[in-house]
């Protein structure tokens, strides 16, 4: 009896030692809602990215909202509103007012530039061209426009486009006159919301970036790089033009510097789902994936898509570092 209890006790312990030292097994289906903020310009790759997730994945609901980059980072930050992902149209968004509060990481993983678009039913659309739309946004009768600079980055990224053009053809005061020409209830919240106003023929005339015009059908005007914002090898030039907007605090602001347009990526620290997050992460960042939609739709990719130190490629989700190189 003696010997019977001794061999069940060694038996139950050998089990207990295989469980404790078996691997863990991680769920490969990830399930739940994933909250994700982003900047209106990616609504529509991002549209088409959610289907595809989706349906890689059913058990993951994908929920997004859409807004000024600027808000969506101050919806976290100031509102603290639950979120598991926020993709900004400019990084330096998440840089300055998620990191190190709220998000240790940012990746960069597309590029862009600003457009002057239009339809045909744009005053002057036979006559505008890249020598001439600095004369016809100042005509009398001209409706044109751009988003807001205090929450969404092609708002300010319009005016430095301008502000460089004045330096770029050597005109003195162009700047100024064309802000002249456009009054403040042509600025709306978002730029994307200057697409239904081009399409009505309400407006003639509005600051895009590319990707966006492209996938909305529309006319555009492309600019000079050393205009649109579009190259990160004219930064030099594009650093001249400074914006001043509002700051986080009421009453106070702070002066922008103008740089070429890279889009920037995160998940929060306290991120509700982060298994989904990252799944999504994954797939987005896939250059047989998400960028593959991206560059599809028009928007350049950085392919692999990049951090600028590796202590903060250590800190990324080790899903995605084989995602990511260390690039400046």
């Amino acid at each position: 009896m003696k010997k019977s209890i001794t061999w069940r006790c060694v038996s139950i312990s050998l089990v207990a030692v295989i469980v404790f030292f078996a691997p863990v097994v991680v769920s490969a289906q990830p399930a739940g809602k994933v909250v994700m903020f982003h900047a209106g310009s990616l609504s529509v790759p991002f549209a088409a990215m959610e289907k595809a997730f989706e349906a890689k994945y059913p058990k993951v609901d994908l929920l997004r909202e859409t807004a000024g980059s600027v808000k969506c980072a101050r919806m976290v930050s100031d509102l603290k509103k639950p979120c598991d992902i926020v993709a900004s149209a400019d990084y330096t968004v998440i840089d300055n007012l998620l990191i190190p509060g709220f998000a240790q990481w940012n990746i960069r993983f597309a590029t862009n530039q600003l457009v002057l678009c239009y339809t045909d039913k744009s005053r002057y659309a036979g006559e505008v061209n890249v020598g001439n739309w600095h004369e016809i946004l100042q005509r009398k009768g001209v409706v044109w426009g751009h988003s807001d600079p205090n929450i969404d980055p092609c708002g300010y990224r319009s005016l430095m486009v301008m502000q460089l053009a004045e330096k770029a053809l050597g005109k003195p005061g162009l700047y100024g006159r064309l802000l002249a020409n456009r009054p403040e209830e042509n600025v709306r919240p978002k730029s994307v919301e200057l697409i239904s106003l081009l399409q009505t023929g309400n407006m003639d005339y509005a600051w895009e970036y590319l990707s966006v015009a492209v996938q909305h059908g529309l006319k555009y005007i492309v600019l000079p790089n050393e205009i649109n914002l579009g190259n990160y090898k004219y930064d030099p030039i594009y650093e001249k033009a400074v914006v001043k907007v509002t700051d986080t605090k009421p009453g106070t602001f702070k002066m922008l510097r103008g740089s070429s347009c890279t889009y920037g990526v995160t998940i929060v620290k306290d991120a509700p789902n982060p298994e989904a997050a990252v799944a999504f992460l994954q797939y987005m960042l896939d250059p047989e994936g998400g960028l593959k939609v991206l560059k599809d739709m028009g928007q350049p990719p950085f392919i692999p898509c990049r951090v600028p130190t590796e202590e903060m490629k250590a800190n990324l989700p080790a899903g995605l570092q084989g995602l990511t190189v260390v690039k400046d």
